[in-house]
């Protein structure tokens, strides 16, 4: 029923959802271009009427009553910002825990435009050793989907330079258009 109601909403916002869940148990979706809090909204009605439970990071701080247990009913997982390292371990913990686990992260980091991307995304795949979708929703068309496998390599700063590269191939416009850019 639930799956139902997020495809309706969706649809009555005028998105379209192009493709299935991912079929591995484990796995990063990438969720570009991030500029709005809506993003969030779009990804989690999509994902969810497609049949799929997708997992994103949110900031510790957001986790209070009563948003806190609503956000971990929506797949939410508290993160602490101020150390990379320590929030990329934890994320690798929990993704090596689990039985199936969709990530969804944002590789912008933020929702302002930056040119360099994060690739702690990178780093979690790798060493969970899960594959990367290359999940957009492009408010220019107001379609949404889960997007190609990409094929990571030791390399990541190679890796990062080809996934902006087919994103920039792809022409799409965040909610707020001056929030993205791939170069």
């Amino acid at each position: 029923m639930w799956r139902k109601f997020c495809g309706f909403m969706l649809k009555s916002m005028g998105w379209t959802a192009v493709e299935p869940p991912v079929p591995e148990d484990k796995c990063v979706i990438l969720g570009v271009p991030h500029t709005s809090g809506w993003d969030f909204v779009i990804s989690y009605l999509y994902y969810t009427s497609v049949g799929g439970k997708a997992y994103v990071m949110i900031a510790k701080e957001f986790f209070w009553w009563p948003l806190g247990p609503i956000l971990k009913a929506l797949g939410a997982i508290p993160v602490d910002r101020k150390n990379a390292t320590s929030l990329v371990l934890s994320v690798i913990h929990e993704m090596d825990k689990a039985k199936r686990l969709h990530l969804a992260i944002a590789p912008e980091g933020t929702r302002k435009a930056v040119k360099r991307w994060k690739t702690g995304f990178h780093t979690i795949a790798k060493e969970v050793g899960c594959p990367v979708y290359l999940g957009y929703f492009d408010w220019k068309t107001k379609r949404v989907g889960r997007g190609q496998k990409f094929e990571l390599t030791d390399d990541a700063k190679a890796d990062m330079k080809r996934i902006q590269e087919i994103y920039e191939e792809m022409h799409m416009a965040g909610k707020h258009p001056e929030g993205y850019v791939t170069h």
